[in-house]
């Protein structure tokens, strides 16, 4: 398929690959429960998988209030097909939880992976989370605020770590206290109370309130006309990064918007450079 827009003609990815017959994909598993609401996962890997491997969660966008666990499949088969571990996850949506109820999910998955790492042959040292848009956020939270305890609850097993050793950011927000990010409705519904009443609860909810010297290194994505997430979320975080010394990868891509990787040629360009970036941080034992 392809679109015409102000980047010119752009051919876009097939969000709904066929699982190749090597993969195995155990779907829909319960990490968590909350009342009578079940959150899931899947979990995607080689068929001949007998060893432990890395394992990369992703987490989907969609301002925090929709998508799905699926929206990734296409990095999700293929990093299995070279050998990872690869997880996709469900989490509550604001309108059925607010911040920090979906940082508290997606601890709890990284959890719930490190309990049942030998049933599903996951390395637990070499963990990394990616995602996109709101997912992004979620991810750099993850990463960034390990030790905060104020996220650690309701989980199957709470004294399990939900440290990782990697972070992928692709175009989400750092930053929740800036004067574009306080206008934006998804934020407001994600944290249920306006900026000027609750200013303490949007810094707590920025990932880039954690950033600390012991912080995974990362690899950030973004486009510079990118006009949900702007591109300066980005530069934000690559500076607070480069000043507490974390190792980091920054790829701003010129001239495209939010959700770049929805086009063949970016999602192409961004899985050959996560690749790399597992293989130095999180590499798969030959």
């Amino acid at each position: 398929m392809k679109i015409a827009g102000a980047i010119g003609l752009v051919k876009l990815m097939d969000v709904k690959p066929e699982i190749p017959a090597d993969i195995r994909a155990c779907k829909d598993i319960v990490y968590k429960e909350i009342g009578e609401r079940k959150l899931r996962l899947d979990i995607y890997q080689q068929k001949k998988l007998q060893k432990a491997a890395p394992v990369l969660i992703f987490i989907h966008g969609g301002g925090w209030k929709k998508g799905d666990k699926a929206d990734y499949l296409v990095y999700l088969l293929d990093f299995a097909g070279r050998g990872y571990v690869t997880a996709t996850i469900s989490y509550r949506f604001s309108q059925e939880a607010k911040f920090p109820a979906a940082v508290e999910d997606v601890k709890c998955a990284v959890r719930w992976l490190r309990t049942h790492a030998a049933e599903y042959h996951i390395d637990t040292n070499k963990m990394a989370v990616i995602g996109g848009s709101a997912g992004g956020h979620l991810a750099m939270m993850i990463g960034y605020s390990a030790d905060v305890k104020e996220f650690d609850k309701d989980c199957e097993v709470d004294s399990v770590s939900s440290r990782v050793q990697a972070v992928v950011n692709l175009y989400g927000p750092t930053d929740l206290t800036t004067e574009f990010a306080i206008k934006q409705k998804s934020l407001l519904e994600f944290i249920g109370q306006p900026y000027d009443s609750a200013a303490e609860i949007y810094r707590r909810a920025s990932p880039l309130t954690y950033i600390t010297s012991d912080d995974p290194p990362t690899l950030i994505f973004h486009g510079t006309i990118d006009d949900t997430v702007p591109v300066g979320q980005s530069d934000i975080l690559k500076a607070a990064l480069d000043k507490a010394g974390v190792a980091n990868e920054y790829h701003r891509l010129k001239g495209w918007p939010h959700t770049m990787d929805l086009a063949v040629s970016v999602n192409n360009y961004c899985r050959y450079y996560m690749n790399a970036f597992f293989e130095k941080y999180i590499p798969i034992e030959k």
